[in-house]
Order: structure tokens, then sequence, then C-alpha cells
């Protein structure tokens, strides 16, 4: 039976629940469950708390988990390792300190850098030759120097907004882009490849649309270079000999501007369906 580790709750909890299910898996119903089993699928969930999930993934107690890049990269367990990128939950880290005092990084060595990520942050500034003193704090990161517990932070930003109102503003390199990955252990586990498909097949449709449309034939290639889809359009005959049906599979965020190109064109009953699942 596949064990899968699932953030209990946080900012990743809610959609990683959402694809398990729109990936045909029956998991908790009820949120104070810990522990629930879809003999259907032969699997077994754990709802665990995110910042957990590589460690028990990467002893081997659990086969596979979604948790956040950062999360992962900030356990530093070998035996953890990231499988695939989930296309959500996405967050930049970054160094933020007082306005002016800092160029790069280099100019933290020797000094104190508050994270709620220690781990992530060690090994970046190892490997850029830096030695800080760190300090671990659990939340509200941005009021450390304020409160003189730290020189300067490293934090998730996303406007920047939040720093700037604690008198703070970002300097150096990008520390990670972080976003929601399944990660396995170190050995490869029954049923592992399946949900891999699954999440693949979710992810698909999430981001594709059908696009369906008549077109005189001797405009398919035109067509096709505002719609080339995946592999190739699906091109089936009318029985007006000078007219065929297209079926492709586009962009969802750029399915307006082409049904408007391919009108322009001359393509006519365009229809947008939904992918609920797909297998590529």
């Amino acid at each position: 039976m596949l064990r899968i580790a699932v953030p209990n709750k946080g900012s990743l909890a809610e959609t990683a629940t959402e694809m398990l299910n729109e990936a045909g898996y029956t998991g908790r119903r009820d949120p104070k469950d810990l522990h629930v089993i879809d003999p259907v699928n032969d699997v077994e969930f754990f709802y665990l708390r995110p910042k957990d999930i590589a460690t028990y993934v990467g002893s081997g107690a659990l086969d596979v988990g979604i948790t956040g890049r950062d999360l992962l990269l900030d356990a530093r367990m070998p035996g953890a390792r990231e499988v695939e990128q989930l296309g959500f939950g996405g967050s930049t880290f970054r160094f933020a300190g007082r306005p002016g005092v800092y160029a790069d990084i280099e100019d933290l060595e020797g000094l104190r850098v508050a994270t709620a990520y220690p781990g992530l942050v060690d090994g970046f500034l190892d490997t850029h030759g830096v030695a800080v003193d760190l300090v671990p704090l659990d939340g509200a990161v941005e009021s450390a120097v304020q409160l003189g517990v730290a020189d300067a932070v490293a934090d998730v930003v996303s406007t920047g907004t939040t720093l700037r109102q604690a008198g703070l503003e970002i300097f150096g390199p990008v520390i990670l882009e972080s976003e929601a990955v399944l990660i396995a252990g170190p050995t490869e586990a029954p049923g592992a490849e399946t949900l891999l498909r699954r999440l693949r097949g979710v992810m698909v449709a999430r981001r594709y649309v059908l696009i369906d449309y008549d077109l005189p034939a001797n405009l398919v290639d035109e067509a096709v270079a505002l719609a080339p889809g995946i592999e190739s359009p699906t091109i089936s005959p009318l029985r007006d000999p000078e007219w065929v049906a297209v079926r492709v599979m586009s962009p969802r965020k750029d399915v307006n501007r082409v049904m408007d190109s391919l009108y322009a064109i001359g393509a006519r009953a365009i229809l947008v369906t939904a992918i609920h699942n797909a297998r590529l």
C-alpha cells in the first residue's frame, strides 16, 4: 500500500487535497483525521505538518509526499528527493536589511541573520562562502531587525510590502524560487508511478482546454500556426469537401486570444471544452 504524506494545514493543504481528489483518490472528509486509507486505490494518507513531511519521506517511514521545495531543502534529508513540480504554492526567498546598509550577501559575513528556514539559508550561504550567525524564528521574521534580534533577515517575499513596512529593503540574489512539489523517499514504492501519472494528468487538465472549430481546408496551415497544440491538431473531413473540423489542445490562459485569432482568419463554430483529466 502506497503511503502518502499530505500537508494537514497551511497554504499548501487545500490545493494538495484538491489535486489528489481530482486524481481519483479518496482522502479525509474530516479535517481532524490524520490517517485515512483509500482501499480502492491501495493508498494510505498521512496528514502531517508541512515542515515534517520531508523528514518522514526521507527517512523511508512514508513513500511519497507533497510539500514545498523550500521545506524539502530546509529539512536537509539526504533520502528525500524532488520528483515533480506541481504548479501551485509559488514563493520567492530573499535577504532584506536596513536600507542602504547591505549591497550583497558578502556584507553579511559574521552578522546575525534571522529566518524561519535555517537549513535552506545555511545551505545557500555555504555555497557562496559566507558565514553568518543564524537566528531561527518560527514567524514574524521581518520584526527581528527592529527588535534587535538580527542584523538582517531571509524570508518569503511576495510584493515586498511587509518588509518595507518593517523598514527593510531587499538585497542580494534570490535564495530560492519555491513551489509545491511531489517528493519521494530513497526507494521506489509500488503505486508511486501511478500517482505521478495521475497528478500530471490533473496539471494538464488545469492548464489546457480543448478547442474545436470548423475551417476552410486551405487555411489549415495558417490555423495550425496559431494553435499548434501539444503534439498536433486532429483534422477531420466535413460533408462539405472544402471545409474541415479541427480539434486542438490550447493553454487555458491564452484561449480567448487564440479564439479571436482563429475567427479572424476564417474559423467558425469555435467551441471550448474543459479537460477534466488527461493521460499524455
